[in-house]
């Protein structure tokens, strides 16, 4: 009986609550999340190939103020990162571009040919960390945006694996087939020679030996890892609970890591400097 009483004082009280007028329940107002995002960005409309533009951008706090604290020291991981693919992986710019006192970030980039480009902005604020040394909130985030390269736009079919590409004369060499899986951290070894078959040798590039830029075929998602020195600092990427650091010890030979979101066609743009030459080498890798 005690119970029927209850059910029937719980189906009056929401009769009640169903009721129109006065008697209706307010829903609260949740206002709309508030985030970092790019202002101000330049250029704006279409630019021309062959010919120096200013790329230009300030990063907007969630609160308004302009982002102007950012990470710093020899390590990759600081300041922002620049880089701008066009939509079929055929060309890919990398940067690390200044940043006035203001946070105006700005940097002259030369498109090669004309198309669709996609531009992502990784940035590393200089972030509060825990006693542990772990940083309080995100080390770092990506905003993007576009810039359309005026003429005709003929898109390139991305090619199948090459475990062999020659750069400029410098033979880099993939020592295997990869099995790769997605969010699943993985190691390619690349040996990389000069031209006159010797072993290339190094030189720190953008605060790595080696930077390996990953972008999906189709979408365009991004991912980055860098390759250091044994026992160099902020050279780890992470994604989730996955962890990858590559390696480089001796000369001509780089530990690359591979760590990428979803499965698909990635195309890895693995760059160094070695002999004064800045080397692109553009894998294409199978993700399951």
């Amino acid at each position: 009986m005690r119970l029927r009483l209850l059910c029937l004082a719980v189906f009056s009280l929401a009769m009640t609550a169903c009721g129109s007028g006065s008697s209706t329940p307010k829903v609260p107002t949740i206002q709309a999340a508030r985030t970092y995002k790019l202002a101000g960005f330049q250029p704006e409309g279409k630019v021309a190939p062959g010919k120096p533009v200013t790329v230009a951008f300030t990063i907007e706090q969630p609160d308004g103020t302009p982002l102007t604290d950012y990470k710093r020291g020899s390590g990759p991981h600081t300041g922002v990162h620049l880089i701008i693919v066009r939509d079929d992986l055929s060309t890919i710019i990398h940067r690390h571009p200044p940043i006035a006192a203001n946070g105006r970030a700005t940097e002259q980039v030369t498109f090669p040919e004309p198309g669709p480009y996609r531009i992502v902005i990784d940035a590393y604020p200089n972030v509060p960390s825990s006693p542990a040394g772990v940083p309080t909130v995100q080390s770092n985030f990506q905003l993007f945006g576009k810039i359309d390269v005026a003429g005709a736009y003929t898109r390139q079919p991305l090619p199948p694996l090459e475990q062999t590409v020659v750069v400029d004369g410098y033979r880099f060499r993939l020592q295997s087939k990869p099995k790769l899986k997605a969010v699943e951290a993985a190691f390619l070894t690349i040996t990389v020679t000069d031209p006159q078959g010797r072993p290339a040798r190094f030189t720190p590039y953008y605060g790595a030996l080696a930077h390996a830029i990953f972008f999906r075929a189709g979408s365009l998602d991004y991912f980055h890892t860098h390759v250091c020195a044994p026992g160099a600092s902020g050279c780890t990427s992470i994604l989730g609970a996955a962890r990858v650091s590559g390696t480089s010890s001796t000369p001509g030979k780089l530990r690359v890591g591979v760590l990428v979101p979803v499965a698909g066609t990635w195309r890895l743009f693995l760059q160094c400097l070695a002999g004064g030459h800045i080397l692109t080498a553009p894998f294409t890798l199978e993700v399951k």
